[in-house]
């Protein structure tokens, strides 16, 4: 595979800002593969609607990780990687890579190809931007069992500890928009 090929994965907690700069990016043409957008996808061909609370989501990927192994999720995604990069895309951000097992899944299938950037803020911070943003928004209970569903169900914290750089998101948009910005011309991304 072409060496000249990265991917960039956005990781964090919700409400840290990672959609943010996924969004800055797709705004600049790079492709996005959302690893949600999998399971999505896929609950809708079974016919399990979307809760407002995330619920759904929450069970159904408990459900997928246990019949179809803990990297169901990561397989589809490294397919429609392969898709871009045969149709000649050399930058690609991926949005959602969530557990340890999918990490491990990306540094086989790209070796030397992936840059982690994790975007961290305190959680009180993210309880807050949670209570207020327009769609689907989280009471801190709804967070806090978001947050534990993540780091238990999910294995989140995996590729957040090991992550190649990480963003302190402790201020405004745009205070966020210029970090990333630097941290994107130091990886030459």
């Amino acid at each position: 595979m072409d060496k000249g090929i990265k991917l960039l994965a956005i990781l964090g907690m919700t409400g840290s800002g990672k959609s943010a700069l996924v969004e800055a990016l797709t705004e600049r043409g790079v492709p996005k593969v959302y690893f949600g957008g999998m399971l999505y996808k896929e609950m809708e061909k079974r016919g399990i609607e979307r809760t407002l609370d995330g619920a759904s989501e929450n069970a159904f990927r408990k459900e997928i990780r246990e019949t179809e192994g803990k990297d169901w999720v990561g397989r589809q995604a490294v397919a429609e990687v392969k898709d871009l990069i045969a149709a000649g895309q050399k930058r690609i951000v991926l949005d959602g890579l969530y557990s340890w097992t999918e990490y491990r899944l990306f540094k086989h299938e790209f070796p030397g190809m992936l840059t982690t950037i994790a975007v961290v803020a305190p959680r009180a911070l993210r309880y807050e931007r949670l209570a207020k943003r327009p769609e689907r928004p989280f009471t801190p209970h709804d967070a806090q069992t978001r947050d534990y569903a993540e780091i238990e169900d999910a294995e989140k914290g995996g590729p957040i500890a090991i992550a190649d750089y990480y963003i302190l998101n402790d201020g405004s948009l745009d205070n966020l928009q210029t970090k990333f910005s630097a941290l994107l011309k130091e990886i030459d991304f």
